[in-house]
């Protein structure tokens, strides 16, 4: 198992960067964001072009790295939140500074889009949180059971989930290995670079996606089953994949999964709480974990590091 570094837990005071590393983002959600992370006792750094327009990005290409790297190397920051996904990303995975943010590792958040940067940090060795950002802090709350597991990561305290997923595909079973995932599409992109997550041993695998065609998911599993990626892993954790369309011979994506990994002797898990929804847990990448799949609920326990 590869080793793995913890970002230092969150102390009173602690400042938290907000960038926008891809889309740009509803101003408001941010301004409804700071008061929650206020609450917890941490003090919020919206960075320079956080809140800006760019086409369809929060900044230029040069603004966001600068923010990102700023974020990430100035040692009084001890935790990055993105502010939202949509894409861009992926433009700043070559210039970031790896041995500065591996000399002082924080914590990084966020999830669809931002895969790409927990891609750069897996990496790295350093674990990060893919899990909800600005717009689910604004919209529901501190008390917000998946925003209080968020924040109980960043004090130190790994969970534990006991998720009753009783679905006819799930295959029951228990597995260990270090926890690697996101989003399908982003991910998929980065295979055959010195991002590609899908190239780490001993993982139990995570995968959510929206708003993309059954076919297109099916010909991303046909790439994981054909550089052999499906038959290394540990375990499969299936998440959700939102705002799609039936088609001609799938009504349902999770089917077309079942049949992609019908042959594999793993424990697989289905219609997990991770991905464009509402009840997003937070899942901490590179983290060693153990899933237990029984007949009626999914463990997934996060071991001490």
């Amino acid at each position: 198992m590869k080793r793995v570094t913890f970002p230092a837990p969150l102390r009173e005071g602690d400042r938290i960067a907000i960038v926008s590393p891809a889309s740009s983002i509803d101003n408001r959600l941010v301004d409804e964001a700071i008061p929650v992370i206020m609450s917890q006792g941490w003090t919020p750094v919206v960075m320079p072009s956080a809140l800006g327009s760019h086409g369809s990005y929060s900044a230029s290409r040069l603004e966001r790295l600068n923010d990102l790297t700023e974020a990430l190397c100035d040692p009084t920051i001890r935790a990055v939140i993105c502010s939202r996904g949509g894409y861009g990303a992926v433009h700043l995975l070559d210039s970031l500074p790896a041995d500065a943010i591996k000399a002082d590792p924080k914590w990084l958040i966020g999830f669809s889009d931002i895969s790409a940067l927990h891609a750069f940090m897996s990496s790295l060795g350093i674990a990060s949180l893919h899990a909800s950002m600005c717009k689910h802090l604004a919209e529901f709350g501190a008390d917000d059971p998946d925003n209080v597991t968020l924040f109980n990561i960043l004090r130190g305290s790994l969970p534990t989930y006991s998720i009753e997923v009783r679905h006819d595909n799930n295959k029951p079973g228990t597995a260990t290995g270090q926890l690697f995932g996101g989003n399908l599409a982003v991910l998929g992109a980065l295979i055959g670079t010195p991002y590609d997550m899908f190239a780490h041993d001993d993982a139990i695998l995570f995968l959510e996606d929206i708003a993309e065609p059954i076919y297109k998911v099916e010909r991303q599993l046909y790439q994981l089953r054909l550089s052999g990626v499906l038959d290394r892993i540990k375990g499969l954790i299936v998440g959700q994949f939102t705002e799609y369309h039936p088609d001609r011979n799938y009504s349902d994506m999770l089917d077309m999964v079942r049949d992609m990994t019908a042959d594999l002797n793993i424990p697989v898990a289905y219609n997990f709480p991770i991905g464009h929804i509402d009840h997003n847990l937070p899942m901490i990448e590179s983290a060693p974990v153990m899933l237990d799949i029984t007949p009626d609920k999914v463990n997934l326990s996060f071991n001490v590091h």
